[in-house]
Parts: C-alpha cells; sequence; structure tokens
C-alpha cells in the first residue's frame, strides 16, 4: 500500500529552521489530506498541521501557528513542513501521516494513519 519517508531532521539551533520532507507512495497522494505529528521524549504523540489534499486547506496546532509551513508537491508526491524560528520544545520525532479517508478532511488524530520511520528534530538552545 501506501509508504511514508520522513527525511530532514536533523540538529538545529533554537531560532533556526530545517525543512522536514515526507515521500509517499500513494496510488492517489492527492487525493488525501496529509498531516505532521510529532512525539517528543517522555511524551505523547501531538498533531503539528495538516494540508487537503489540493494544498488549498491547512492547518495548524497553536503552538506551531506563524512559525511552520506545511506545504506539498503532488507532482513529486511530496509533503514539507518548513520550520522556522525553532524552539527547544519542538524537539520531537516527526512522522507525516496520510488521512484514511480520500476526500475528507480529517478532525481528530485517528482519522490519520503514521507509516514512516520518522525524522528526529532536535533544538538546542
Amino acid at each position: 500500500q501506501v509508504q511514508l519517508v520522513e527525511s530532514g531532521g536533523g540538529l538545529e539551533q533554537a531560532g533556526g529552521s530545517l525543512r522536514l520532507s515526507c515521500a509517499a507512495s500513494g496510488r492517489t497522494f492527492s487525493t488525501y489530506a496529509m498531516g505532521w505529528f510529532r512525539q517528543a521524549p517522555e511524551k505523547d504523540r501531538a498533531f503539528v498541521a495538516a494540508i487537503s489534499g489540493s494544498g488549498a486547506l491547512t492547518y495548524y496546532a497553536d503552538s506551531v501557528k506563524g512559525r511552520f509551513t506545511i506545504s506539498r508537491d503532488n507532482a513529486k508526491n511530496t509533503v514539507y513542513l518548513q520550520m522556522n524560528s525553532l524552539k527547544p520544545e519542538d524537539t520531537a520525532v516527526y512522522y507525516c501521516a496520510q488521512a484514511l479517508y480520500s476526500s475528507k478532511w480529517p478532525t481528530r488524530d485517528a482519522d490519520f494513519a503514521s507509516w514512516g520511520q520518522g525524522t528526529l528534530v532536535t533544538v538546542s538552545s
């Protein structure tokens, strides 16, 4: 089925930027909303951002609003997360996920499924 591979993580200084990528091997990538989640050390997985299949609609967690930007390039079957003004609290393993249902806007975490191994983002002070 669909496989998601995250990349772009690394070590960055507070205030810096990183751009994460999620490459999908999906059959109908453009018809599915995509999301980014993160899991910080000793914490539960948290929602970060979501984008509709066409890219027209986006939604962000309050903690990253104004700093992170989710985008997608359907021609490349790739979704991105541009992270600016990084803070130490952004340190986490970041995962991308595809919505369970095509052409349907997800409204809760359970509407997503994750397939990637995640990419580690570490932000130092």
